[in-house]
Order: C-alpha cells, then sequence, then structure tokens
C-alpha cells in the first residue's frame, strides 16, 4: 500500500468508529496536521460539521451542541496551542457532564520535544480535566492498527456519554505527507456496539428512600441542573405524589412547561425568602432530597448550612458525589429513570402546616416581584422583561455572574416550555457566547442569550461562528460598563482601587461589532423599549440588543425588593 493509502484507511476507521457509536456532529478549526481528519468529516455525508476558527470559541460552540442535544460531540483541531485552547471549554464540560470527543492532530513521535515547530507534548494535556485520554499509535500496516483505532474510538465514545458524561481525549499523530483520498462511504467495521447499561439503586437504597419519606415530618426536594436526557415526566411524576415543597433552580427546566397538579409545589423565590431571617426559621426542615447539582443560590447554601438537616439525600450518577457543604447523610448513585416511579410514596407524617408556609411564602415574594417589574427600571426589572417577552418554544442561555443570578430571582415558575442553560460547572465567563450558539444550533429554537458586557467582550469571537454556518440568535448584553456581580460582594466595600480592579469600566459599546458581524442592532435604555424590540420581527438571524444600565441603582433596587418581601415574612409569622 502507498502512504495516502495507508493514511485514508486510518483516517477513515477512525471516521466510521466514531459514526458506528452514534456520533453525528463535529467540529472542526483549520490547521494543517488536521487536514486528513478534517477532510475525512467534511466529505462524510453521515456528519454534520460545524466550522468556527477559533479554537477556544470553537470547543464551546461543541459543549452548546452536546448540552442541549445530549449527544456526543467531537472536537477537532491541529497539533500545537489550537489545543490547548480547549481546555477551558474540557474544564467546563467535565463539571457539567458534557460528554465531548476532543481529537488532537499531533505531530509524529520522532518530532515531540526536539523543537519541531508547533510541536508541544500533547499526551495526557489536559490531565484529570477529561475522564480518559488515549495516544493514538501513527498510521501504518501493521494488522492490529486499524483494530485498536477502532475498538478505542468505541471506547472513547462509551467512556464519554457513561454517567457521568464528561470529556475524553484522543492524540492522533501524522507524518507528512497530509492529503488523504476522499471516500464517498464509510467503511464497515467488525466492532457491533458498547451498550450502556442504566444505574439503578440497590434494593436497600430503595428501602432506604421510601424509609427517609415515610418519617419525615418537614420535607424539601432540591432539583439543580439534572442531566439533560433526563426524563422529566418522572420527576414531576415523584413531585406529585410527594407534595413537598420543592425548590427549582432554573437550569433543572422544571420552573417551566409545569403540569397543573404540580404548580403549588414549585417553590422558585426561594433565593429571595431564605435572606429573611424569620423565614428561615420557619423554614428549618429535618430531611432534604436533592436531585443534580448544588444550586447556584447563596441563600440557600447558607441556609443548609446552618440548620445542618438531620437527613439529607443526594441522588446523584456519580459516586463522587456534589456536597462541597459537607452535609450529606445519604447518597444513592443512580440516573433519573423508571425506578423512581417504583419508589412507595408515604406521607402520613407530613406537616401540612410545613407546606402551606412555603406556599404561601411563595406567593407573597412572587407578588412583590410582580410588583416590582412594574416599577422598577433597574438591570433585574429589565432582565424580567426579557423573561416575560419569551416566546412559547424557545431557549434562554444565562451568562454567569449577574445574569444566572437575575434568572434565579426573577424568572417566574411558568408553564410556558421554555428551556434555561448556563454553563455552571465552573461558573466562568469565558465561552459563554459560543456555547449559546451551539445549544441554538443543536435545538433550531428561539434563542435567546442574556450577557453582561464584560462576557460578551471575552467571548466577542464566538461571534465567527455566524459567518460559517446560519445561528438565529437574540443577544441582550446588559450593559453596566463592568463587573456587575463585585457590587454585591464585599470587595464593593472598600472604595479604593473597587473600579479599577473590580468595575473594570472599559467604556465601550457594540453598535460597531453589530455591524461587522452584520448583525441587527437596538439601543435601548427602557423596558418599554426593550419590549418594542422584542415583540417586533428580526430583520436578521443575528440581533444584538444592546440595554443600558447603571451597576449602583442595580444593587439599590434589589435590596429593596428583598427589603419589601422580608418586611412581609416578618409581619405574617411574627405575630
Amino acid at each position: 500500500m502507498t502512504n495516502k493509502e495507508i493514511l485514508t484507511s486510518y483516517v477513515y476507521k477512525l471516521v466510521a468508529s466514531l459514526y458506528q457509536a452514534g456520533v453525528k456532529d463535529v467540529v472542526v478549526s483549520p490547521g494543517s496536521r488536521s487536514t486528513p481528519l478534517a477532510y475525512a468529516f467534511a466529505h462524510a455525508k453521515e456528519f454534520q460539521m460545524y466550522r468556527q476558527v477559533d479554537e477556544r470559541s470553537a470547543a464551546f460552540l461543541a459543549l452548546g451542541l452536546a448540552k442541549a442535544s445530549a449527544r456526543p460531540v467531537v472536537l477537532v483541531c491541529t497539533s500545537g496551542t489550537a489545543a490547548a485552547n480547549y481546555f477551558p471549554a474540557i474544564v467546563e464540560a467535565k463539571l457539567s457532564r458534557i460528554p465531548l470527543i476532543v481529537l488532537t492532530a499531533d505531530r509524529p513521535h520522532e518530532l515531540r520535544e526536539v523543537g519541531a515547530p508547533q510541536a508541544i507534548t500533547q499526551p495526557n494535556l489536559y490531565g484529570d480535566q477529561v475522564k480518559w485520554t488515549v495516544d493514538f499509535p501513527i498510521p501504518d500496516e501493521f494488522p492490529n492498527t486499524l483494530p485498536f483505532v477502532e475498538r478505542h474510538i468505541a471506547r472513547a465514545v462509551a467512556i464519554a456519554v457513561t454517567a457521568p458524561a464528561g470529556p475524553v481525549h484522543v492524540n492522533v499523530p501524522f507524518r507528512e505527507p497530509l492529503l488523504i483520498d476522499l471516500q464517498n462511504q464509510l467503511p464497515e467495521g467488525s466492532f457491533a456496539e458498547s451498550i450502556a447499561q442504566e444505574i439503578r439503586p440497590s434494593e436497600h437504597a430503595m428501602n432506604v428512600l421510601e424509609t427517609i419519606i415515610e418519617n419525615a415530618k418537614k420535607g424539601i426536594v432540591i432539583v439543580g441542573e439534572i442531566a439533560q436526557n433526563a426524563d422529566l415526566e418522572i420527576v414531576w411524576n415523584f413531585i406529585r405524589h410527594l407534595k413537598w415543597p420543592v425548590l427549582v433552580e432554573s437550569l433543572s427546566h422544571l420552573r417551566t412547561n409545569i403540569p397543573n397538579d404540580c404548580v403549588d409545589y414549585i417553590i422558585d423565590q426561594y433565593d429571595a425568602l431564605l435572606k429573611n431571617e424569620t423565614f428561615k426559621t420557619v423554614a428549618e426542615c429535618d430531611t432534604v432530597i436533592r436531585f443534580g447539582s448544588q444550586p447556584v443560590s447563596k441563600p440557600l447554601m447558607q441556609f443548609l448550612t446552618k440548620i445542618q438537616p438531620p437527613t439529607y439525600l443526594v441522588v446523584d450518577e456519580d459516586p463522587m458525589f456534589r456536597d462541597s457543604l459537607a452535609i450529606t447523610t445519604h447518597h444513592i448513585q443512580a440516573t433519573i429513570s423508571r425506578w423512581l416511579d417504583d419508589v412507595t410514596i408515604t406521607t402520613a407524617t407530613t406537616d401540612q402546616t410545613y407546606v402551606r408556609a412555603w406556599v404561601e411564602a411563595n406567593q407573597i415574594a412572587t407578588r412583590h416581584v410582580e410588583a416590582y417589574l412594574q416599577e422598577a427600571t433597574d438591570e433585574g426589572a429589565l432582565a424580567a422583561t426579557l423573561f416575560e417577552h419569551l416566546p412559547e418554544h424557545s431557549d434562554l442561555f444565562a451568562s454567569s455572574s449577574m445574569p444566572i443570578r437575575d434568572v434565579d430571582t426573577f424568572f417566574n415558575k411558568t408553564i410556558k416550555d421554555v428551556r434555561i442553560y448556563a454553563n455552571r460547572g465552573a461558573n466562568g465567563i469565558d465561552g459563554v457566547v459560543s456555547t449559546a450558539i451551539g445549544t441554538q444550533l443543536a435545538t433550531k429554537r428561539n434563542s435567546y442569550l442574556l450577557i453582561g458586557d464584560l462576557a460578551f467582550l471575552h467571548d466577542s469571537n464566538g461571534l465567527i461562528a455566524t459567518r460559517y454556518q446560519r445561528c438565529d440568535i437574540t443577544i441582550v448584553v446588559m450593559n453596566n460598563d463592568g463587573g456587575g456581580i463585585f457590587s454585591y460582594l464585599s470587595q464593593s466595600t472598600v472604595e479604593e482601587h473597587y473600579e479599577e480592579l473590580f468595575g473594570t469600566p472599559s467604556g465601550l459599546q457594540f453598535a460597531n461589532l453589530a455591524k461587522m458581524y452584520d448583525a441587527q442592532y437596538n439601543e435601548v435604555f427602557t423596558k418599554e423599549e426593550l419590549i418594542q424590540v422584542l415583540d417586533a420581527p428580526k430583520e436578521k438571524p443575528l440581533r444584538i440588543i444592546e440595554v443600558m444600565t447603571n451597576r449602583s441603582e442595580n444593587v439599590q433596587s434589589h435590596r429593596k425588593l428583598w427589603d419589601s418581601i422580608g418586611k412581609e415574612l416578618d409581619e405574617k409569622w411574627q405575630a
């Protein structure tokens, strides 16, 4: 065989094995060393290929695709620092449990650590931030090379999608020349399939859960971000039978599309309620059942730390369950699946007065939030205006820092079909634009990104993706000229150096950026202007709405709202 024939067989065995394992989407960044892979993916009709020239943004684009589709997505890049630019998204994927298959093309072994250009040490480049890594052999005629490639690709995909899902790294060295013969059909493989197994709890675990429920007097359920492919109807069925207060984080997908018989038990204002000392006393519980990740809400975390519930049960598919508070008393390793329907729920001991207190307090807070939305003009009120005007069957992506907190505070529970996404694994502001675009490309729904000016600047390169594939998305930039989140933290109490270190105003606006990407651009200052823009038909697939806000006004308005809620809670429960 010629060198070109050997390389072609090798690359198509790799690509065909990915397809056989169920991979359909691939994000490619240009580069020389990855030429064989790029050509094979581009020519294979079995794959949907997306392009992004900035590798950091490309990795977050793939993250968004995998997050929204709940399927593994392949990343392809050339050697050197291109691979290093994937690192932030890989960290987020590991912590958020998103399946990425990272293919990094590499120099051949003889060009490693000898000063060759564009060559860094790529094997084990991502360390513990990937679930598994493998350094592939160079393409050759050795009989076991192609079977090795086929089975190790099957292994890589299986590891990536097995709960808890996460990224894997396949390092692929190539010698020059790098051109292949384009094939119109993927080759057949000898490996049939890797069959995943559902993680179900043991009979003992089921008995423990049933006993905990039966003995609980004052119990609450907390639902954080759960696996994107989880069957929510199973969760709803559990809620409707348990009839406990359910504190739902916005990323749980349980604040929206709520069944009528579950609405009363959904507590969406817990963040505001647990800022009040009086209600925290009323809310003390003996039992907590938590599904998914730990919540965003700091008041909730502080409340749980303070009361140390005697029984705190976590259901998580990973034996290394998430518990930064060190308060878990029981852990059940399981995915959310049909086993939950088999739990016998006996709630004879449930304190109904306690349940009603949560429901009534949530109604109080909701009234104040709704009044606030009518009267206030700050960033929170503007964000809430966006939430109210999201159309049916749409997606909202929230950036870290203030946007996700505004979602947690002002996105009221609803029967509308809206799905909310965010990068809350590492909570960074890097790659937010790209991840949001990735989710839109996966869902094909009406998509909105709520983001601050600094996070938007941080990933403005993410907009390059809109030049290579149609991205139908509205980006709402809350421009408060700096880092708004720090206004709520202790740093804001030290005036000296605050602005230069934390406020970090840039004085930048985004009209020219929108023009560069041929985006529709609207600048708004009021809720009325925002409503008018949101209600008007889009003129272009990419729309950027820049909302001008004031950091100090935002803090004052938020605190006024929390005070008004706290005052009524005091009046009701201090009597």
